[in-house]
């Protein structure tokens, strides 16, 4: 018997992480003594610790009663029979172990020794990007610092294009190819969800081999800033791809309800690729390239002695990127306010005003609390205040319009400072939250004979009352500014010779009129 239970010791010790080890000869002496005796599961690895842990035993014998035994197991990912098992996600069961002690009583028998896994293939794509510099890459050079960190700029430039084409092809292979091959959505919908990805793809890797050819023998790059001039052109694609990206967020968070969509973009953000990321992230790796390239630029400047010929070849490039960058994020933004503009579901007639169907862009939108304490999403438009109330027609998400809107230029803004008395009025209990005081809250109301009632908002925080209260502020100056432009234009215009005739009549032509049209 004492044979049997220590080679089956001797196995489980081989087998390390995947077997409980039971010391031999001892255990079996002390399980006549105690038939129900205590396992406490130790992180314990290495033959060393468990002689360590077996002479240990032999001192405990000494101190504790006779009774009572304290058995040292190797940790083990499998406890089949012993502990219940735990519902958990299969790519979440790979590499999880137990770090925490657990005692329990059971029937001293050996379990028999868990089979030994094979290794998984490791995965293709890490799950982190290993960080590199230029420095890394050469094994001497003889360069100063300040050209040293224009190196090191230039490589990352280079770096950031070689990575941005491996996640672009990567969402391309793992994401859209597969759920059109399962028919987990349309080709129109990928098509919308996607856009113009396919087309970004050359534009980087021809930028990419440009950098590739100007290296030197020592991994130098010199001169970037005719290569940068003559790219940079090519970026203008980014206005279809970015115009596109707000109806496709909407479309996407729409499709993530279905059952299978939401399954699939699970497994897939839980994989290695991944990274952690999710299938936005990745959408939206192009517009966060795009808005770098300024900086990249300036920091290659900045690191650019006065003698360098790109002196004079990189303020134009940056200037043409900078340019770009603006029309890009002018276009998106009308894109985005067209897109929202057409998502309002009017209750009555009197709130299409025309100063909403007049706005080119949005400052702002986002949630925020009516005096009541209902949500609300509020935007913000280049000439009106909008509020409403997110809705959901024919599988679509409209904003109902709640109440109604104000025009920029008529605007009151009132900033309530926080801990201002809740009492009664517009603040009992929606904003006070039974302390009796008001946090992140603002009223905005209408100069004039507008009919429409003072809102009190709230914000989620400090910090998102500050930007609705910033961009309120900025969008009621220049709707001013731009109605006093307009009125004083007008004014400075000839007038029209059409009514030069009006203009003439006297006082007494007008009786003269009405005494002939007396008689």
């Amino acid at each position: 018997m004492e044979e049997e239970e220590t080679g089956n010791a001797s196995t489980s010790c081989a087998a390390a992480a995947e077997t409980l080890s039971i010391p031999g000869d001892h255990a079996a002496k002390k399980r006549k003594q105690d038939p129900e005796p205590v396992v406490r599961i130790m992180e314990q690895d290495e033959e060393e610790d468990e002689e360590g842990a077996v002479m240990s035993d032999h001192t405990r014998d000494s101190e504790e009663p006779s009774n009572k035994r304290v058995k040292p197991v190797v940790k083990s990912n499998s406890l089949t029979g012993v502990i219940a098992p735990v519902k958990t996600p299969a790519l979440k069961r790979i590499g999880q172990s137990i770090s925490r002690s657990i005692s329990f009583r059971t029937e001293a028998r050996p379990l028999p020794p868990a089979p030994l896994r094979s290794r998984t293939k490791a995965s293709s794509y890490p799950r982190r990007r290993n960080s590199q510099c230029w420095s890394d890459t050469v094994e001497s050079h003889d360069l100063t610092a300040k050209e040293i960190k224009r190196q090191e700029v230039i490589y990352e430039l280079t770096q950031g294009e070689r990575q941005l084409i491996e996640d672009l092809s990567l969402v391309k292979k793992v994401y859209y190819e597969p759920m059109l091959k399962l028919d987990i959505m349309t080709q129109s919908e990928l098509g919308q969800i996607f856009g113009t990805l396919d087309s970004l793809i050359p534009i980087h890797q021809d930028l990419l081999s440009r950098l590739e050819r100007l290296k030197g023998s020592e991994k130098t790059i010199g001169q970037v800033g005719p290569t940068l001039t003559t790219w940079f052109p090519g970026l203008e694609a980014y206005v279809t791809y970015c115009c596109n990206q707000v109806g496709a967020k909407a479309l996407l968070d729409q499709k993530k309800h279905e059952k299978r969509v939401e399954h699939f973009l699970r497994l897939c953000q839980e994989s290695s690729f991944s990274r952690k990321l999710d299938l936005w992230n990745f959408l939206d790796l192009p517009r966060s390239r795009l808005v770098k390239y300024p900086l990249l630029l300036k920091e290659i400047l900045k690191c650019t002695p006065p003698e360098h010929p790109d002196e004079d070849t990189l303020p134009d490039a940056l200037e043409l990127v900078q340019s770009i960058v603006a029309e890009v994020n002018k276009k998106t933004g009308e894109a985005e306010c067209q897109f929202y503009r057409r998502g309002l579901a009017y209750l009555e007639e009197s709130q299409r005003l025309q100063e909403i169907q007049l706005s080119r862009f949005l400052y702002c939108h986002g949630e925020l609390k009516n005096n009541k304490g209902q949500r609300l999403h509020v935007f913000l438009f280049e000439l009106a205040l909008v509020l409403t109330r997110p809705g959901d027609r024919e599988g679509a998400q409209v904003f109902q319009v709640y109440r109604q809107p104000l025009p920029t230029a008529s605007i009151n803004l009132e900033e309530i400072p926080d801990g201002e008395a809740g009492g009664g009025g517009p603040f009992r209990g929606a904003f006070t939250g039974g302390n009796d005081k008001v946090k992140n809250c603002f009223r905005v109301s209408s100069r004039g004979r507008s009919k429409a009632p003072p809102y009190s908002l709230q914000a989620n925080d400090s910090f998102s009352k500050q930007q609705w209260i910033t961009c309120l502020r900025q969008a009621i100056v220049r709707s001013r500014d731009r109605g006093a432009q307009t009125s004083q234009s007008q004014r400075s215009l000839p007038p029209d010779p059409a009514l030069f005739h009006i203009a003439a009549l006297s006082l007494s032509s007008d009786a003269e009129m009405s005494d002939h049209s007396c008689c």
